[in-house]
């Protein structure tokens, strides 16, 4: 098996256990991945099914580290890689959970898509009170 290979199937074994890994583990996790993601190394469709499982990470976590380990490597993501809104889609849908700390993250991945569905949920932002702090400036 190359190595290529070898790789994506340890990153969908870690993704399957990391229902019962700690924080620190599922953070640890989301930090490797981001950093794979930085570069255009991977496949187009594994990067999205990466960015999926990090986006799913990042809307379901309790763990505010977790979180923001997961958006970042999704907004990472959008510069080597043209991901589809759909990918990043729940990131729009759940956006009033996150915290203004994280919402550079999901407002930059949301835009890296080009995605004309993605326009109303950024344009808030652009005009919010503290901007500066929500990612529009």
């Amino acid at each position: 098996m190359d190595q290529y290979r070898e790789r994506m199937l340890q990153l969908e074994a870690a993704w399957t256990s990391l229902g019962s890994a700690s924080a620190r583990e599922r953070d640890v996790w989301a930090d490797s991945v981001g950093d794979l993601l930085e570069q255009p190394y991977l496949a187009q469709a594994d990067a999205e099914r990466l960015v999926g499982w990090l986006v799913q990470l990042a809307v379901s976590d309790h763990d505010d580290a977790v979180r923001e380990s997961a958006l970042h490597a999704v907004a990472a993501a959008g510069a080597p890689y043209e991901l589809p809104f759909a990918v990043v889609e729940p990131l729009a849908v759940h956006i009033d959970g996150f915290k203004p700390v994280v919402l550079e993250y999901v407002l930059s991945s949301l835009s890296a898509t080009h995605d004309e569905r993605a326009r109303p949920v950024i344009e808030p932002f652009l005009t919010h009170a503290d901007a500066r702090r929500a990612g529009g400036g």
